[in-house]
């Protein structure tokens, strides 16, 4: 029988960078992580694409595993690089040394659009590691494309995948088709963009990175607990900052951004390839932080917004 990741808010987590020469902050990192556990994300998931991995060396990524292990306990999910087999299992095997019984499952990116060239891959990587797999459909990061119908024939061949993330736009299309056809937890990205679409298409939640998680959070117990009108409610305040923040090529050093702006990491810079934040934008992010802060309103457990600090 299938494993199913757990369904809920799984947080996408930054790597804060210090400094001219962007070093790994990892006092920001432990305390990031921190903050997700105390308001109630189900899982995290590190090393992702907005965890920028890609521009991290072998030896960064292990430190960012290191620091995560350190500062919680919550299940992970952990990105994978590589789109070629034998670096991939390289790469999970010490994923596997750095996370032990804490690994829930490994993130990899459908590599091909023919579905018998991704089952391949994955069930090799799954017989080299025994990892379960989250299937990531994410063709802006991968720059592949693969039809719906491909990705349910490749998780029907692949008993070990205990998740599709759902990335490709319309994603509500996808993951409708996804749950229909299979028994397999589908989660959403894109900062939460399409949630409340998500969800009603059938989606166990969210796995994405948003810097007021607690929304996403809400949103979903809301929908788990009373359906779409309690979720819509939920999520209604913070949809102008979701929307600010998912703006394509800058999405990234936006969320950045607003993550030091909220006090959650010390500084918002990003390395290249990666665009820097738009200092023209930065009347837009006061205001739609001031809104959202607003919103979440008093919560000891929050650090507090501070929308006019540069």
């Amino acid at each position: 029988m299938r494993e199913l990741l757990t369904p809920g808010v799984w947080g996408v987590v930054a790597t804060p960078f210090q400094g001219s020469a962007l070093d790994i902050d990892t006092d920001s990192l432990a305390g990031l992580v921190g903050y997700y556990e105390s308001i109630g994300a189900t899982g995290l998931t590190v090393l992702g694409v907005f965890g920028e991995a890609a521009a991290l060396t072998a030896a960064e990524r292990s430190l960012v595993l290191e620091v995560v292990m350190e500062e919680t306990r919550l299940p992970l999910v952990v990105g994978v690089t590589s789109l070629y087999t034998g670096t991939a299992v390289d790469e999970i095997r010490s994923i596997q040394a750095a996370t032990g019984d804490r690994l829930a499952a490994v993130m990899v990116q459908a590599n091909s659009a023919n579905p018998g060239v991704v089952s391949a891959h994955l069930n090799a990587v799954h017989q080299s590691t025994g990892a379960n797999v989250v299937l990531q459909d994410y063709p802006l990061a991968s720059g592949v494309n693969i039809s719906t119908e491909a990705l349910i024939s490749v998780v029907q061949a692949c008993s070990f995948v205990t998740a599709v993330k759902a990335e490709a736009p319309p994603t509500s299309v996808a993951i409708g088709h996804l749950t229909a056809a299979l028994d397999v937890s589908v989660f959403g990205g894109l900062g939460g963009q399409g949630l409340l679409d998500e969800l009603m298409a059938g989606a166990a939640g969210a796995m994405t990175g948003f810097s007021y998680p607690e929304a996403l959070i809400a949103c979903v117990r809301a929908w788990q607990k009373d359906g779409y009108e309690a979720a819509r409610d939920a999520l209604l305040p913070y949809l102008p900052l979701i929307n600010f923040e998912q703006q394509a090529k800058i999405a990234l050093a936006i969320r950045k951004e607003c993550l030091h702006q909220r006090g959650l990491i010390a500084d918002a810079g990003v390395r290249a390839p990666a665009a820097a934040f738009p200092e023209v934008l930065r009347t837009g992010l006061r205001t739609h932080l001031a809104e959202a802060a607003k919103a979440l309103g008093p919560n000891p457990a929050a650090a507090l917004t501070t929308a006019g600090r540069h």
